[in-house]
């Protein structure tokens, strides 16, 4: 019994009990456990996001704040229509070099004094009339950001220059450009470009200058230091190209690729000025996780709890009706095998109190019902055989006696002999002492006898051929199989004044195979589905059906009769029976 268990993967009542428990309790209580703990860290981490969120804003003000002040100060060269006058009004003489001490120099003494900010301008005029003031080298150029300061040049020394080529056209005092040219990544600083144009002419924009405002990267990013994010944080600035401009903080080494990157740290952005500069802060996955991580241990704790008070719960209650189950399962073992005598002493007033004392009265009746239901399945059985074969015997008598009424009416009296004769054979060999069952030759004895009586009425108009293997003699088969079919050849199949008849019995492995074989008519397959549809075509097939429902009800549904027929060449009806051999000896025909 335990290895049949097994091997139908059994699974006792108790531990499916335990899992039941597990499903439905410890399971939740997980899932809830782990759902408040993502909550949680879900909540941390978007407080912490706006937290820094504030912060870099502020940042990003700050910045922003300080390239304004320097746009404001390229603004006051750049809207200064005294500068472009005295421009253009320059002479050679004492009287230009009086207006260059007196009034351009302090102009741009004001602006470099107008911001608390150091900066180092440089102005390049397009009139080389005007001499040159700087105090450093312009291809070696290493100012001192102590205190601001000015230079001037021509713009002949910048005509060749890239950067100077590739700088946007003017747009009415919109073009102004963030770009670290020259000597400017390799000295920390970013210069702030800008075009001088003449608007004494509205229509056509002169340049009559270029503007270079160079301040130190220290000096504009001041506001940017990570320690303001968090420890561990990393602050940088990146220009519209993507290459950083400043960088507060460090990774460590062994953060290596983007992914790395992404599941430790946390990525805000915000943009910086109008040239769409990107200011990133990484914050460390650690800091979010240093406040869930209590969170998370006192979750963890109280579902271990829980999975141990309730496998403990759920082991004793388990335990508790999985004793009382097997009891019954032990008894209903037993009257499965047959054994109906066992019954189950159960004290209580439960439900399984009321159980074991209904399968204990089941065991009372179970043995007298079997009984009683057995031996009347038996009855009907042999009532419905005696009754299918009661229905077609007296249709061959009915056919057999007009046959011989007309051949009295006739007076041909050695036909009438003869068909007497064959018709008392037949009926006796039908008749077989009562008995269903009767040998193969005893079934080809009563077709013969038929094609005998046959024979009187139809003469040379018919043919018959039989083609048993001796095989087949020795098993035994339901009687009045062949008969019927072939009496529905000699009535239906005609086609023309001759028929041909072959009968064939043959052992096809386990079973026997007969055939009823005709030159005749033949029928449509429509015509042989009415034959085995007895609700629909009551009068079609009669015969037919009989024989199969009495094949089928002695040895089951794979086995009956099939037909197969084509119009105008003939029809082949196949019967198949299990080969079993006889229980009385019967001798084979030669």
């Amino acid at each position: 019994m335990n290895e049949r268990r097994q091997q139908l993967g059994y699974l006792p009542i108790g531990y499916k009990l335990m899992l039941t428990y597990m499903l439905f309790i410890i399971i939740p209580v997980s899932v809830i456990g782990f759902v408040s703990h993502s909550m949680y860290e879900d909540s941390i981490r978007k407080h912490t996001r706006t937290n820094i969120q504030g912060t870099l804003l502020q940042i990003r003000d700050n910045i922003e704040y300080r390239m304004q002040e320097i746009t404001r100060i390229s603004s006051l060269l750049y809207g200064d229509f005294d500068f472009y006058q005295y421009l253009r009004n320059y002479e050679e003489g004492w009287e230009n070099y009086d207006r260059m001490i007196n009034a351009i120099f302090p102009k741009f003494q004001a602006v470099t004094e107008s911001t608390g900010m150091k900066f180092w301008m440089s102005v390049f005029l397009k009139n080389e009339s005007i001499y040159e003031r700087y105090r450093y080298t312009f291809n070696n150029e290493n100012p001192d950001f102590s205190v601001s300061s000015f230079d001037i040049y021509h713009m002949s020394r910048i005509k060749e220059r890239l950067w100077y080529t590739a700088y946007p056209e003017e747009k009415y005092g919109e073009t102004m450009k963030w770009w670290q040219i020259e000597q400017d990544a390799e000295n920390n600083r970013i210069s702030l470009l800008r075009r001088l144009i003449d608007t004494y002419n509205p229509v056509r924009l002169n340049e009559v200058g270029f503007l270079r405002i160079n301040v130190g990267i220290q000096e504009l990013f001041e506001s940017m230091n990570y320690s303001k994010i968090g420890n561990g944080s990393v602050l940088f600035i990146k220009d519209e190209y993507g290459r950083k401009l400043y960088q507060s903080g460090e990774l460590p080494s062994n953060v290596t690729d983007d992914q790395q990157l992404h599941e430790n740290y946390l990525t805000i952005t915000e943009t910086v000025g109008k040239q769409s500069w990107q200011l990133v802060a990484l914050v460390p996955i650690t800091i979010i996780e240093q406040d869930s991580f209590k969170v998370r241990m006192f979750i963890i704790t109280m579902c271990l709890l829980c999975f141990i008070v309730f496998s403990f719960v759920g082991i004793f209650i388990s335990r508790f009706f999985a004793i009382r189950i097997n009891k019954f399962v032990s008894v209903l073992n037993a009257m499965r095998e047959g054994d109906l005598h066992k019954r189950i002493s159960y004290r209580g007033k439960d439900e399984f109190s009321q159980i074991a004392t209904a399968l204990n009265d089941m065991g009372e009746n179970i043995e007298s019902l079997i009984k009683e239901v057995y031996l009347t399945q038996l009855q009907k059985k042999e009532a419905e055989l005696e009754m299918l074969q009661s229905q077609i015997n007296p249709h061959f008598l009915y056919n057999a006696l007009s046959s011989i009424h007309r051949l009295a009416k006739f007076g041909d009296m050695d036909k009438l002999q003869q068909m007497v004769f064959g018709l008392a054979k037949f009926y006796r060999l039908t008749l077989n002492d009562g008995r269903t069952m009767i040998p193969v030759p005893s079934e080809i004895e009563q077709a013969e006898a038929y094609l005998q009586i046959s024979t009187i009425k139809y003469g040379d108009r018919m043919s018959v051929m039989f083609d048993i293997d001796a095989n087949v003699w020795p098993y035994e088969t339901i009687k009045l199989i062949l008969q019927p079919f072939i009496e529905n050849v000699l009535k239906h199949a005609w086609c023309g004044d001759r028929i041909h008849i072959r009968i064939v019995g043959v052992l096809e492995g386990d079973d026997i195979l007969f055939r009823v074989i005709d030159d005749g008519i033949g029928m449509k397959q429509e015509r042989i589905d009415h034959i085995f549809d007895p609700q629909e075509h009551v009068n079609t097939g009669y015969g037919v059906r009989n024989v199969d429902q009495r094949i089928k009800l002695q040895y089951g549904e794979e086995y009956g009769v099939s037909i197969f027929s084509t119009v105008g060449v003939g029809t082949a009806v196949q019967i198949r029976i299990p080969a079993r051999k006889c229980k009385r000896k019967h001798t084979a025909k030669p």
